[in-house]
């Protein structure tokens, strides 16, 4: 059973939310505070939480002041209560180590059910991270048994990421100074959000990192995908398309791998990264159909490791490593 610290200045809010908390079956304890300080001076006293819920904009301090020193002092998860309206501030929380963010309700009134959904599945998957038995990290699936060679010259980069992929992408792209080849991410983000997140990867990449639009032709630079599209791969274009939601998500980590493998076949490299559920799977079967190479972030590194292990129980992956050994083989390949 799980106790979750709910941070937020608004009354109604905490009342709201809390309400929905304790409708979860895996839930036991909610408590309430105020403000940033409030949340430390609490956790001060007690700290035997599963999860703090926090908002960012509040007064006598903040939720990213609050996060900062969390983060310094204790290993609980945090997921972030966004605004529209703080998209930087949110990739910032992301960078200092939050687990997720998600948006706040836009009417408390009347919260859809996909809200509480998504804020359900968030905190199951969050909190149960550690219930499932490890995974070797020396672990290597191959479909037939074979050796295969990793391709240190491929023509294209995939990445698909969820939960906690927004810091796992930063500190993967930083280190990239330029690529020859092209890139292509997609990582689970509401609408708005893609569009600061890739401004952020640029200013710290040495590569050019754009968030795709329509019919972009395809360059030797970095792709992200926006959010609420999916995005594809036709020719030397880019495809964005607004089909129903794949996995519950939208975009779909699969509708890339699979246009990829089916552009870029043998000559592909793809990486899946930490995330809650099982999209790119499917995708990674059809890059390993068509020849490409398949590595996953390992458990230790993942703050979710949900993506990665449903790739490796599907026995769809060359290579398992973490996620600091992920950075460098990037750099290799697209260097």
């Amino acid at each position: 059973m799980n106790r979750i610290l709910m941070v937020d200045d608004s009354a109604f809010m905490r009342k709201v939310i809390s309400d929905i908390l304790n409708k979860m079956s895996s839930v036991s304890t909610v408590r309430i505070a105020r403000n940033g300080k409030n949340c430390l001076d609490i956790l001060d006293a007690d700290n035997d939480f599963d999860l703090i819920l926090m908002d960012i904009e509040m007064p006598v301090m903040d939720g990213l002041s609050a996060l900062r020193q969390i983060k310094k002092d204790y290993s609980i998860p945090v997921i972030m209560l966004s605004a529209v309206s703080d998209q930087a501030v949110t990739i910032k929380a992301l960078e200092y180590g939050a687990a997720d963010f998600i948006e706040k309700p836009v009417n408390l009134m009347e919260i859809q059910d996909e809200w509480v959904r998504e804020l359900y599945a968030k905190i199951k998957n969050i909190c149960g991270r550690s219930s499932k038995p490890p995974v070797a990290a020396n672990h290597k699936a191959k479909p037939n048994g074979a050796h295969k060679k990793r391709n240190i010259r491929p023509q294209a980069v995939v990445i698909g990421s969820s939960t906690g992929g927004p810091k796992a992408l930063l500190e993967i792209i930083k280190g990239v100074s330029h690529t020859n080849i092209p890139v292509f991410i997609v990582q689970h983000m509401p609408a708005g959000f893609t569009r600061t997140f890739s401004e952020r990867l640029n200013e710290e990449s040495g590569a050019t990192v754009v968030e795709a639009s329509d019919n972009m032709l395809v360059k030797n630079q970095i792709y992200l995908c926006p959010g609420n599209y999916h995005m594809t791969i036709q020719g030397d274009r880019l495809k964005l398309d607004q089909r129903p939601k794949m996995h519950g998500t939208r975009p779909a980590v699969d509708y890339l791998f699979e246009t990829a493998a089916a552009h870029y076949g043998a000559n592909l490299t793809a990486f899946i990264l930490t995330g809650m559920g099982h999209d790119g799977t499917a995708g990674l079967q059809t890059i390993m159909d068509e020849g490409g190479y398949v590595i996953a972030e390992d458990q230790e590194s993942c703050t979710v490791f949900g993506m990665p292990r449903s790739a490796i129980e599907a026995q769809v992956v060359d290579e398992v490593v973490s996620l600091h050994e992920i950075g460098k083989i990037l750099q290799t390949i697209v260097g």
